[in-house]
């Protein structure tokens, strides 16, 4: 069976789980269409190239290493009932010219910079949960290209678009099959299933002679459409927080946020009485951060920080472009900013930020600090996926992307809706010391200079904090590899033992299938080769698949 290439066992009536394919190394189509297979997503070897699904029984969610095909070329999943997060990476594939979701259940935002293979000749995302804006390697009208994506909740109106809420309420009363019902049915449908993939595989011969080819290299190749930072030289930081063109699509991911402006001193004198030292939040050599209340109420964060020597008018305005564009429903969102010029040359000494002010805390306060604070596990899940929404955020929501950023679990606050923000992100900015959130370490470094799996250092960091989101405790720099490997251990024993590793104030609310999930994620995140750490869209599917598997358990 090692040779087998195409296996097509369309029309066929047939039902169960379909049997672990990985074995059959060499095998390039599959067509398992018009079926009543599922409803696990089957296993695949890693040469396939056209995978058809369409018209099952399959209600899970897709694996995250679907991404790692390197040679697919075609997926239709349409007419099932999939779950959970759809994973943009496919759109970007390095062979996929044909991709078809449709009629499914998937979540998830679409992001302005998402990417597409330059091939990808036929897309159809409709009838989903999908939020966001359709990228605009998708919105380009072209004849050799096809896009549908109508009955989601996207932003874009040429197709017909549900509100907001009801992909919100949808994606709410989507339920993941149980872990023992998954046994169960395995157990039922294992044998017949087999039966006839093996009968299908026996008649394969004849299935060949039938087998349509469905590669499509047709497609007219397209520069991938990019946002670039334009020449500012001419323009002021006026015009540029007017003019439209200047200020990032991305900054609708912040909608609830006031629009970003220039905030006059006396506006900030008033904010922060003056800059009195009891509104003092912190300092260090070169900058403060001060506490203030705006005249509407709105609680802020204002830094002060001395600008450097030599800096012109055009490097002030790159300076404010590149902040402005830093709104998100997961990060300290800058609200503003002023300059402070000197009254004898005009020129600028300090720098104002204003920032989103986070009342809650550190997340560590919230996991490792007293029990009567602690999070219940899924808040601690729905906190690790913030962090993982706002590195996602950083990493492809704005180009160029801002990584590596140095997180660590006290960069992550928590808002009066416990809701996670990183306060820590590194741009190259024009202060002598730091300038970002409410912690002194917003800007790390200059994001200009980097090497390879520069981002994958970010995946790390979030490792390190889903340990001591997992342990309850403080994890200093030379215990994490001891944790990793306390985790790996974890994952050969039962259940039980499992559990008296992790905090024990989350002992009895935790799933075990849950637990699992996001320790095995957490060990990925931690591994010593940056290219086997897993992408920050595998780590966000894996924690909402760990919320969804949770909160089954709970209410099957």
């Amino acid at each position: 069976m090692e040779s087998l290439r195409i296996l097509s066992l369309s029309k066929n009536n047939l039902s169960g789980q379909v049997p672990d394919l990985h074995n059959l190394t060499n095998l390039q189509v599959l067509e398992l269409e018009d079926n009543h297979f599922g409803p696990n997503f089957p296993g695949l070897p890693y040469k396939v190239a056209t995978l058809v699904l369409r018209n099952n029984s399959f209600h899970s969610g897709i694996p995250a290493e679907l991404v790692t095909y390197h040679l697919l070329q075609k997926l239709d999943l349409s007419f099932n009932g999939f779950v959970g997060p759809f994973l943009p990476s496919l759109l970007s594939g390095l062979s996929m010219n044909y991709l078809d979701i449709s009629h499914n259940k998937f979540t998830g935002m679409l992001f302005e910079n998402m990417s597409c293979h330059a091939e990808l000749a036929y897309v159809d995302l409709s009838s989903n949960l999908l939020t966001g804006e359709l990228p605009p390697c998708l919105n380009l009208s072209s004849e050799s290209k096809t896009v549908l994506y109508a009955r989601n909740c996207l932003s874009n109106q040429e197709q017909e678009q549900h509100p907001l809420n009801f992909c919100h309420n949808e994606a709410l009363a989507v339920k993941i099959l149980p872990r023992d019902e998954k046994r169960h049915n395995k157990k039922v449908l294992a044998s017949s299933t087999m039966g006839g993939v093996v009968g299908g595989i026996a008649i394969v011969g004849l299935v060949v002679l039938f087998v349509k080819r469905v590669y499509n290299k047709d497609g007219v190749k397209k520069p991938q459409r990019k946002i670039s930072v334009e020449n500012l030289s001419t323009v002021n930081t006026v015009k540029l927080l007017s003019d439209a063109r200047h200020i990032s699509q991305t900054m609708k991911l912040g909608a609830s946020l006031p629009t970003y402006r220039t905030f006059s001193m006396e506006e900030l004198k008033e904010a922060t009485n003056n800059f009195d030292a009891s509104n003092l939040l912190g300092e260090d050599s070169n900058s403060q951060m001060y506490k203030g209340k705006l005249n509407d109420g709105t609680p802020v964060a204002i830094r002060s920080s001395k600008a450097r020597k030599k800096v012109g008018q055009r490097d002030f305005t790159h300076h404010i472009e590149l902040i402005s564009k830093l709104r998100h429903s997961h990060l300290i969102s800058a609200l503003g900013h002023c300059f402070d010029c000197c009254q004898d040359d005009s020129s600028t000494s300090r720098i104002f930020n204003i920032f989103e002010f986070a009342s809650n805390g550190t997340l560590r306060d919230h996991v490792s600090g007293i029990p009567e604070k602690k999070l219940k596990w899924p808040q601690r899940i729905g906190a690790a996926i913030g962090v993982a929404r706002g590195i996602q955020f950083l990493h492809t929501g704005i180009v160029p992307g801002v990584f590596p950023n140095n997180l660590k679990i006290t960069d992550v606050l928590l808002d009066h809706e416990l809701l996670a923000k990183l306060c820590s992100y590194n741009l190259p900015l024009l202060t002598e010391g730091s300038v970002g959130a409410a912690d002194s370490s917003a800007t790390k470094q200059n994001s200009g200079t980097r090497g390879r799996h520069e981002d994958k250092k970010d995946i790390y960091d979030l490792g390190v904090i889903l340990v001591e989101i997992i342990f309850g405790r403080p994890v200093v720099k030379n215990e994490v590899m001891v944790s990793k490997d306390l985790l790996q251990v974890s994952m050969t024993v039962d259940d039980v033992a499992r559990r008296n590793i992790v905090d024990p104030s989350i002992h009895k609310e935790c799933s075990d299938e849950s637990l699992k999930i996001v320790m095995e994620i957490c060990i990925r995140c931690l591994s010593k080769e940056p290219s086997d750490r897993p992408s920050v869209d595998d780590v966000l599917w894996n924690l909402q698949f760990a919320a969804q598997v949770r909160e089954s358990s709970r209410t099957g």
